[in-house]
Order: structure tokens, then sequence, then C-alpha cells
């Protein structure tokens, strides 16, 4: 059985060209400094995935190397973090299958110790 950490965010209206772009270089970069490159990493659907009013949504599965989920882990979560940072009108979800991932305005999506 695998994990996966899901991420979605949606909102009435539609990504603006401008939008669209920061997102692009955003998912661009975090995948270029992905730290585990025979793992997944940051994957957005193409349309936004099944939840209405969605305009961004994607998935990634965890690792079965338990030496990879932690950085794996962390550098999704910087990703998306990055995300709602640029499309800061949005209504996020992100979840790791059933918990919820906390979001803390300065440090952004994390894991509670």
């Amino acid at each position: 059985m695998s994990t996966s950490l899901y991420y979605n965010a949606s909102r009435a209206s539609a990504l603006t060209a401008a939008e669209t772009t920061a997102i692009e270089r955003i998912v661009t970069a975090r995948q270029a400094s992905f730290p585990c490159p025979d793992e997944e990493s940051l994957f957005l659907y193409e349309e936004g995935g099944d939840e209405p009013d969605a305009i961004v949504a994607g998935s990634t599965k965890m690792p079965f190397e338990v030496d990879h989920v932690m950085p794996v882990l962390e550098h999704v979560l910087g990703s998306v973090t990055e995300l709602r940072r640029a499309l800061p009108d949005a209504q996020w979800h992100v979840h790791l299958d059933d918990f919820d991932i906390p979001w803390d305005e300065s440090e952004g999506y994390f894991l509670p110790s």
C-alpha cells in the first residue's frame, strides 16, 4: 500500500496568464532541484483534478525507500508552499492521505513534530 501527498487550490476565477507562467516557472525550478531523481516529484494534473473550481491540483506518491521519504516530502511541501504563495487568493487543501498538512504563514506547509 502506498501513501500519497495530495494538493489542490480552488477559486471561482480561472488562472490568469501571469499566474500560469508563475506556476510553470515554480514547477520547472522545483523539479530541477528535486533531491531523488528516481522517485516521483511534484505532479500537477492537466485539468485541475476532480474538485469543483480547482485551478491547481496534483499528487505525489511517497517513495518506498525509507531514506527518501523525508527528503521527497520536504521538497514537495516546499514546492506546494511556493505555489500557494503564487496564488494567495485560492482556497488550498494539502493532505497526506487522510492527514491534513497544516499551513503556517512564515513556514509554509510543514509536518508537526
